[in-house]
C-alpha cells in the first residue's frame, strides 16, 4: 500500500489526459522520438496484452504484426515520451493478461469486439475530428483576415521579394 506522502508526490508527474482503455483494445501510441536534433512523433498501434503497475509507475504492454513477427513494446503511460495515446477499436475479453496470443497465429490471434464501448470511441473520434476541423476553419478565417494569407504564403512571398530585390 502507497503513503498518502507518496500519492501527493506521484501525483505531480500523472497524466490528466490518458483515455480509459482496457486490455484487449487496440490502440496507437504516439511517442516522441529523437532524430538527432530533431523530434518527431512514431505511431505504435497494437492490441493491449497486460497493464502492469499503477500510478506513475503504470506501464502497458502493446503487441502488433510486423511482417508475419510478433512484435511488443512495453510503455510507461505517464511518461513525457508518449505523445498521446488514441483508442482505435473496444476489445472484449475475459483475462487481465493476454500472452497467450503470443503462441496463436492468424485467425485464432482475433480478439472479439465490445460493441458498447465501441460506441462510444466512435463518437469521441468524431468530436475529436470535428473539433479539429473547427479549429483548422477559425484559423483559415483567421489567416484571410489578416491578409488573405496564411503565414507560411506570406514567408513564401517575403522570401521571393528579397531574391528578387538582391538580383537588382
Amino acid at each position: 500500500m502507497i503513503s498518502p506522502i507518496m500519492r501527493i508526490v506521484e501525483s505531480g508527474s500523472l497524466k490528466n489526459d490518458v483515455p480509459e482503455f482496457h486490455v484487449g483494445d487496440r490502440v496507437e501510441i504516439h511517442q516522441k522520438i529523437l532524430d538527432g536534433a530533431k523530434e518527431r512523433v512514431q505511431v505504435f498501434e497494437g492490441d493491449v496484452i497486460a497493464r502492469q503497475n499503477g500510478g506513475a509507475s503504470e506501464t502497458v504492454t502493446v503487441r502488433r504484426l510486423v511482417q508475419g513477427e510478433g512484435v511488443e513494446r512495453i510503455f510507461p503511460i505517464h511518461s513525457p515520451r508518449i505523445a498521446k495515446i488514441v483508442v482505435k477499436k473496444a476489445g472484449l475479453v475475459r483475462r487481465a493478461k493476454l500472452y497467450y496470443l503470443r503462441d496463436r497465429v492468424g485467425k485464432a490471434t482475433k480478439i472479439r469486439d465490445d460493441v458498447k464501448r465501441q460506441t462510444k470511441i466512435d463518437a469521441d473520434l468524431k468530436a475529436a475530428a470535428e473539433s479539429a476541423a473547427k479549429a483548422a476553419q477559425e484559423a483559415a478565417a483567421k489567416a484571410t483576415a489578416e491578409g488573405g494569407m496564411s503565414k507560411s504564403a506570406q514567408k513564401k512571398k517575403a522570401k521571393k521579394e528579397a531574391e528578387a530585390a538582391k538580383k537588382k
